[in-house]
């Protein structure tokens, strides 16, 4: 039994759990969390923010690019709202984040007095957005409840989730003990779904896997490259997928994103689909007479998108190694699909060049600068879209996205939390002029904790992939699309980051540089408005 603070319950808790980094932002309801985390600061590093956004934005990227959880701490009321964004999206791209928030004195909730930053009832907001949402009501619960939110994080699918703590109960004294963590053994798939699986694949001859963003939150790396080679089946992967696999590896086919991608040429001609921690939301038809073997973590998503001949309910690593285990000892041997899967590879990306040239000269610019342990936070911008199809990735967890959730403004805090996490690589944000507005005083988190990311800028002053929804539906009506922005490079400088300007002729030079300079880079890249990925443009 200690004799500690709330507070410092949940600071000592924390660092029980094996929690390194904390992204707040100061407020009167957590100033006593504070306080404790100087008392850890040499085990316990604190980021300070400029918004409450960046928060779980950094959380977030944290956690996606390390596979640990990621903890923001903000005040209640406007404090947690600012923070639900970044919470939405780690929600959609099943990200393990946790947001703790400070409330208003327990004595008053639930009675609507007016008190600073109060809303009633704080918990409804988050629920659609967490995995699990709790209000401590007792100091001496703290431990406990830090303990379960590490369980939530740590098992099944892992979204986020929120945890609520009034002022009063941080700087309450109390005697009581904290606890222990605890690794959770993965999820192993049932063993006759395993051998149905089994059965299914040895009498098929053409098997293609889609990869999500499950295979690597799994880690499953190794084992659905072992999978792949064993099967000759290539490999689709989402957005959240790529780098689940060397892009460059024959059985990487490439990404199905807005109706474009491989899958439309590959799918029909299928006898087995494998999604891999997936949800199943594609664009392309498959056939009726294609068995789908669907692998996933969440109960709730089997069957849920797309019909299911065969779900299996479990880790996609550990069931991976299952079905593994099983079809090495049949000895099969099967004949290399190199030669076709290479020349629907080189048929895509041709086809890609013929609909957007400019764009895919970006991307293809990016890959020739880039090195190959680079970390990409795409957002939603033009460039990023085609990186998405186009960009080969070598590296799980080096390309991070907003999954469904599209949160305009997420790149740049999101790449500060992946470089935190990952300081020996580089980490590249990719924002259009609108989206990098969003959180574009975040330069000064950078500047302060020198987080040396390279923020790339795509600069077309509009709202782009709006704008050009107004040119192609709506008679060219164009309204509250065109943007008055910033000198990008004075802004940068002014923050004492390096500011630099390119249009695409001069990109791969100021890439260079850029890469070379031991600061926060901000580069400005002038484009035109673009066309952004739709199956029309194959039309």
């Amino acid at each position: 039994m200690v004799l500690m603070s709330g507070a410092q319950l949940l600071a000592r808790q924390l660092d029980s759990e094996g929690i390194d980094t904390v992204f707040s932002l100061p407020g009167v309801q957590i100033m006593s969390a504070f306080d404790s985390l100087y008392e850890l600061s040499d085990r316990i590093r604190l980021i300070q923010t400029r918004h409450e956004q960046a928060t779980t934005y950094m959380a977030d990227g944290y956690a996606k690019a390390s596979g640990k959880p990621g903890v923001a701490l903000v005040v209640p009321g406007p404090g947690l709202l600012n923070a639900t964004s970044g919470l939405g999206t780690a929600y959609a791209s099943s990200s393990p984040v946790l947001l703790i928030s400070g409330q208003i004195q327990s004595t008053s909730l639930g009675k609507q007095k007016g008190e600073l930053h109060e809303i009633d009832d704080q918990l409804d907001i988050v629920k659609p957005i967490t995995k699990w949402a709790h209000r401590v009501t007792k100091t001496e619960d703290i431990p406990a409840a830090v303990h379960k939110a590490m369980h939530h994080l740590k098992t099944g699918r892992p979204r986020p989730v929120e945890l609520e703590i009034s002022h009063d109960l941080l700087t309450d004294v109390v005697e009581t003990e904290l606890i222990a963590p605890v690794e959770y053994p993965p999820q192993e798939g049932a063993q006759n779904h395993i051998q149905k699986a089994v059965d299914l694949l040895s009498c098929s001859e053409n098997i293609t896997i889609i990869a999500g963003g499950g295979a690597t939150i799994s880690d499953a790396s190794n084992e659905l490259l072992g999978l792949a080679e064993l099967l000759q089946a290539p490999i689709i992967t989402t957005n959240q997928a790529k780098g689940i696999i060397p892009g460059d590896h024959y059985l990487s086919l490439g990404t199905d994103f807005a109706g474009l991608g491989p899958g439309h040429r590959v799918i029909p001609k299928s006898d087995v689909v494998i999604g891999i921690g997936t949800r199943f939301m594609t664009d392309f038809t498959i056939n009726k007479e294609t068995k789908i073997i669907q692998i996933n973590i969440d109960p709730d998503e089997l069957g849920k998108n797309t019909r299911c001949d065969l779900g299996i309910l479990g880790d996609a690593k550990t069931v991976i190694n299952q079905i593994l285990n099983i079809l090495q000892s049949s000895r099969r041997s099967r004949q290399s699909r190199k030669d076709t899967i290479m020349k629907q590879k080189r048929e895509f990306k041709d086809e890609l060049r013929d609909i957007a040239p400019t764009q895919i000269e970006i991307v293809e610019l990016l890959q020739n600068e880039l090195p190959k342990n680079a970390i990409i936070v795409g957002g939603i911008t033009n460039a990023a879209y085609w990186n998405h199809l186009a960009y080969e990735v070598h590296n799980p967890r080096s390309y991070l996205t907003s999954s469904y959730f599209g949160t305009l403004g997420y790149a740049f805090p999101t790449a500060l939390g992946a470089k935190i996490a990952k300081p020996e690589n580089p980490v590249i944000s990719i924002s259009g002029d609108g989206g990098f507005m969003f959180s574009s005083q975040e330069l000064s988190t950078a500047m302060k904790y020198k987080i040396n990311v390279i923020a790339l800028v795509f600069n077309n002053s509009a709202y782009g992939a709006s704008r050009r929804d107004q040119t192609d539906n709506y008679s060219e009506r164009y309204i509250g699309t065109d943007l008055f922005n910033p000198d990008f490079v004075a802004m940068a400088e002014s923050f004492g980051a390096i500011g630099l300007r390119s249009n695409l002729s001069e990109l791969s030079k100021t890439l260079q540089t850029a890469l070379s300079t031991n600061s926060p880079v901000l580069v400005e890249v002038q484009v035109p408005i673009m066309p952004v990925p739709s199956p029309a443009l194959r039309k």
